[in-house]
């Protein structure tokens, strides 16, 4: 996992809320915009205006992925590149599906 934490350290990192912003600050991370004090729209132009890749890190539910996939295709339009390493080591080698659960993570809940 600290190899994409370390990745994440580049990168502008889309949360949903301030919840998962405090467990990625817990981790080093910087660089976090919130989706729960912008529209969709304001993100997409901040992180096209920073001119740095992107990690999207919703919570892995329903609602989450939905929100994933309109920031994706926005981003993805204008040219941003997306880094969804994190996002799918998270789905396919974790139980954790929530990323305020990340600080709580240990290699051997897989």
């Amino acid at each position: 996992m600290l190899e994409h934490i370390e990745r994440l350290k580049g990168c502008m990192v889309v949360v949903e809320g301030k919840n998962d912003r405090k467990a990625l600050e817990s981790l080093g991370v910087s660089g976090i915009i919130e989706l729960s004090k912008k529209p969709i729209y304001a993100i997409i132009e901040d992180v096209v205006e920073s001119g740095k890749r992107c990690a999207i890190l919703t919570d892995l539910d329903k609602k989450g992925k939905e929100l994933y996939g309109k920031i994706n295709s926005g981003l993805q339009r204008f040219g941003v590149r997306v880094d969804n390493s994190f996002r799918e080591f998270l789905f396919r080698e974790t139980k954790v599906r929530q990323i305020e659960g990340l600080y709580r993570y240990t290699p051997a809940q897989k």
